[in-house]
């Protein structure tokens, strides 16, 4: 039982301090989450960008996506091993909502062990140094290439 409360207040915490980001209003959407013995799997969609950035110039509203989607990673990985404190890893997955569909954009197996100086500053460099995959061109995230073997159907 002590288990599905611990879930339970990595979803709640998860529902109130990511609600609203620092560069975003908007609200993230989980998709998948998953407990396996000692590891989690989560998937979610990044935020969009905030509303009010409509007349800021393209790159500065992507570049502000950016910086929040890599900033929402690190917390997340803070809130689930700090939720639940068996988990050792987890498996993240970050996709970006587009009009067509959604593109994978960070993906990693994140560690309870991995620590990083507090003198990084970087969100990006964090995010790397948690285990984080992902790529960036000009300070903006790019889509992942996803190769047919990487692909699984969830259960």
């Amino acid at each position: 039982m002590r288990g599905v409360q611990e879930i339970a207040e990595f979803l709640w915490k998860m529902r109130a301090r990511l609600r609203f980001g620092e560069l975003s209003r908007m609200p993230l959407q989980l998709l998948r989450f998953e407990v396996t013995g000692t590891g989690a799997s989560c998937e979610w969609i990044a935020r969009q960008p905030d509303a009010w950035d409509a007349d800021v110039p393209h790159a500065i509203r992507d570049h502000n996506s950016t910086v929040q989607a890599l900033q929402d990673a690190i917390a997340i990985r803070e809130t689930l091993f700090s939720a639940i404190p068996q988990i050792k890893e987890a498996k993240f997955r970050v996709y970006r909502e587009l009009e067509y569909g959604r593109e994978l954009i960070i993906t990693g197996l994140v560690s309870r062990e991995d620590t990083v100086p507090p003198r990084v500053s970087s969100p990006a460099m964090r995010a790397r140094l948690y285990g984080l995959h992902f790529s960036m061109q000009g300070g903006l995230l790019e889509p992942l290439e996803v190769s047919k073997k990487n692909l699984q159907f969830a259960t």
